[in-house]
């Protein structure tokens, strides 16, 4: 069978018209490198605003698209040290996964625990994101309210699970009605509707409790929403922008609240975070997945060949979960 890779080589409004599964041939494996077989990678929003060209960090054209994924090693070349052959690993981030196999220092695969492929394909990027967000921005502890909204996202689906392994209280904002079923699936509890009384529905659904944190994936005036929900003091962060709106607050929540107003990014995460600590916080997500307390919705897989589609299907708003390539 012919190995594939999914290639673009220019950026525009339409990226499923701009990727094509092109043949290569796998060449010479370097000293110190492993070659790994690509069990599953999957489409993230970034990796279709990558392609359009609106992400924060593009790699150079022409492109292998995805920057996540699980493989099992195949070889090993010369000298590498590294998972043994056969073992699943998680495939480097960034390191263009869409394809059959990829070539990679052996010394930068982290053995993973054997569990789903699809589901541990998926572990970092969002998960991560999620764990982060719940541990790096406030000193959380047991017992305490957060809120988020975009609750039906990816994302959103991971920090519901996380908080309720953390013993955190979560109010989980969506942006329609049919949202909430897909939230209580994901196990969110408190769920709502947005709107401009948010305050006053989430009062009505909790009753007056001190949120410490508010997570923002959409903007627009969400992002003032959400800040009406804190306590005094409280922090939002703000990692996505879903509505394709700046965020919009008053400078009256900054001013007489004391509201703090941050960012996430995870890309910016790994460029400071030490080897040390971004191998930890994998191994504890990959654990977590592999042990079934972290699942995220799949919408449909799709093989290499159908790469088109399978980007179409991506960048569709109304997807009830993730697509997944299966090379």
């Amino acid at each position: 069978m012919a190995l594939l890779m999914a290639q673009y080589g220019e950026r525009g409004p339409n990226p499923h018209e701009l990727i094509a599964a092109m043949p290569f041939e796998a060449g010479a494996l370097a000293p110190g490198h492993a070659r790994v077989q690509v069990l599953a990678a999957p489409i993230n929003p970034s990796d279709v605003l990558t392609i359009t060209g609106e992400y924060g960090m593009l790699p150079p054209l022409p492109a292998i698209g995805g920057n996540e994924g699980v493989g099992r090693v195949l070889a090993l070349g010369e000298g590498a040290s590294g998972p043994a052959v056969g073992r699943l690993v998680l495939l480097p981030v960034g390191g263009g996964t869409w394809r059959s196999q990829l070539d990679a220092p052996a010394a930068h695969l982290l053995p993973l625990p054997e569990g789903d492929p699809v589901q541990l394909a998926m572990l970092a990027v969002n998960p991560p994101t999620a764990l982060l967000l719940l541990e790096d921005i406030v000193d959380l502890q047991p017992g305490d309210w957060v809120i988020q909204n975009g609750a039906n996202s990816a994302v959103g689906g991971y920090v519901a699970q996380l908080a309720k392994v953390k013993g955190l209280n979560l109010i989980n904002v969506v942006r329609r009605e049919s949202a909430i079923a897909d939230v209580r699936a994901d196990g969110g509890e408190h769920a709502v509707v947005d709107a401009e009384d948010l305050p006053r529905r989430v009062r009505e659904l909790v009753g007056e409790v001190p949120v410490k944190l508010a997570i923002d994936c959409v903007g627009g005036l969400s992002t003032e929403n959400l800040a009406r929900c804190l306590v005094e003091g409280g922090t939002l962060v703000n990692y996505g922008a879903m509505s394709g709106e700046r965020c919009m607050i008053s400078p009256r929540w900054f001013v007489f609240r004391d509201i703090v107003l941050r960012g996430f990014w995870l890309a910016k995460w790994f460029r400071q975070a030490t080897p040390e600590r971004q191998r930890e916080v994998m191994t504890r997500v990959a654990t977590l997945i592999a042990g079934g307390q972290l699942r995220a919705r799949v919408a449909a897989t799709y093989p290499l060949e159908q790469i088109r589609d399978a980007v179409q299907a991506a960048a569709s708003n109304a997807r009830p979960g993730k697509i997944i390539l299966t090379p």
